[in-house]
Order: structure tokens, then sequence, then C-alpha cells
């Protein structure tokens, strides 16, 4: 699926030169998931990627043992460590966000194993239900205002470094690592490992049948609903800055094929 590139590509930057600093090359991405809205629909998931990619490898970008404020982060660092997140847990600044999704021969429900075991403090980010509802297509990217409504109703703002994790590792992650990306938001990282590396080094998991958590996730939900219906909805917390050069457009895509500027990658398993 698209985050598959999206994953390679973390763990690409994840290394970096032994000076522990770079700068990386600007990257271009178009991942289009395979729905799964508890009755998945299979489609085509593509990514695009400039032909000229450097990474430099060495040691890790992240000390695992280090304490500090989201504010001091890097944007350039896709990856923490599930050391670092459990350090900062608790920083006023910080959001973390269960973006688990899965395939449809797997069976998951993501949002049942997310009231099931989370990582204390996570809110759930529904890859199918933030998505643009004015098209067929499974959870294509929703606008701007979509966006930023569902995100509002998260609890989440612009002043906030915001953690993406998934119950596979990396998968899911990626995407919504994406998604922020795409609307302007750089203080955004991916857990290295996730809710399987969390739970393998002994942190704490919670679990919340119901309570503020879930009702977010509901509100998220509704106010894109009220978006796309020209509906007034609740304040807005989070400014969206949209990044064009970070998502193609299906004519970029067409006219990609006769000039051959940028490779394609059908990120897809290869039975799909």
């Amino acid at each position: 699926m698209a985050s598959a590139l999206l994953s390679r590509t973390l763990f690409g930057h994840r290394l970096i030169q032994s000076s522990l600093s770079f700068t990386p090359k600007p990257q271009i991405f178009t991942s289009f998931f395979n729905k799964r809205a508890f009755h998945l629909r299979a489609a085509p998931a593509y990514s695009v990627y400039r032909t000229s990619v450097s990474v430099s490898y060495a040691s890790s970008l992240v000390d695992s043992k280090a304490s500090f404020s989201t504010q001091s982060m890097s944007t350039n660092e896709p990856v923490v460590s599930v050391d670092w997140l459990h350090a900062n847990l608790r920083e006023p600044d910080m959001k973390l966000l269960d973006a688990s999704w899965y395939m449809p021969d797997e069976q998951r429900n993501p949002l049942q194993e997310y009231q099931v075991a989370h990582i204390p403090g996570a809110l759930f980010f529904d890859v199918d239900g933030i998505s643009d509802r004015t098209t067929n297509l499974p959870h294509m990217l929703p606008s701007e205002d979509a966006f930023a409504a569902a995100v509002s109703a998260l609890g989440i703002e612009n002043k906030d470094g915001v953690v993406v994790y998934d119950g596979k590792g990396i998968f899911s992650a990626a995407r919504v690592w994406w998604m922020f990306r795409v609307f302007g938001h750089d203080r955004v990282w991916v857990l290295d490992g996730g809710l399987p590396r969390w739970r393998a080094s002994g942190y704490d998991v919670e679990s919340s049948a119901s309570g503020d958590a879930i009702l977010k996730a509901s509100a998220a939900s509704e106010a894109i609903e009220k978006v796309y219906h020209g509906q007034a909805v609740g304040p807005i917390t989070f400014q969206t800055k949209f990044q064009p050069h970070l998502v193609w457009t299906l004519e970029q895509v067409n006219k990609n094929i006769e000039d051959k500027t940028h490779q394609h990658i059908d990120a897809r398993s290869k039975a799909r």
C-alpha cells in the first residue's frame, strides 16, 4: 500500500551522518490507501518520488534516553523512539495519535483495538473518516477546511508536537504523518516500532470503552461532514497551509507518463 514507500522513507531518514544533522532533499509523495471503513474496498495505491534521492547512513538520529520538550525537536527527524516518547509523554505541547488501519483480509477493527489497548493519552485518528467526502474513491485527502475542522475537534493546535503510531509497527502511521506535512504542520513524528515496540519495551497501555477520546474521534468525523455540507463547525484551533509539492494530481501523473521527470512507484504488495 501507499504507506510502504512512506515507511521506507522514514527509515531512510532515521539514519544520518555522524554529526547528527542533515538537510533532507524535498520529497514528493502521493499516498492513496485501500479503504477499510469497517467494510473495505480495494483501490490502487501509488507513490511518487524524485528520481534523485541521497540519504546518508550512520548512527540513529534520536537519543533514546533524551527527555525534552517537543518544542526543541528537529522537524527534519521523522521518527522518535519509544523511550523518548515514554520520557516526554506528559509534555503539555505533546499530542499522541493512534492512527491504526488494517488491510481487509486481516479482519481487524482499529477502533475496537484502540478501545482495548492504546498508549496512555493517545487519541484515535480515523484514517477512513478524516477524508474527502466528495468522491467515492477510498479515503482521499480531505480539503484544508475539513482537515482543520477534524484536527481541531481532536484538540490539536498548531503549537503542538504530534506523535503518530499504529498497531502494526510502522504502517498507517506514515500516512497520517504525511497528511500533517501536506497541510503545513512540520512538528509531527512517527513512533518507531509503534504499539508493538511500546508494549515489548514493557511500557503501560490503557483502555477506554468510552470517554473523552472516543467523543473527540466522533466529533472529528462530524466536523468533516459539516464542512462538506457547508455547515458551521466549532472553534478552529488548527490552521492549515497546504504544501502542493507533497501531493500529485491525476493530471500531473498523466503528464509525467510522457515527460518521465519522476519515477512512478506502485507501492502495493506484489499479489495486489
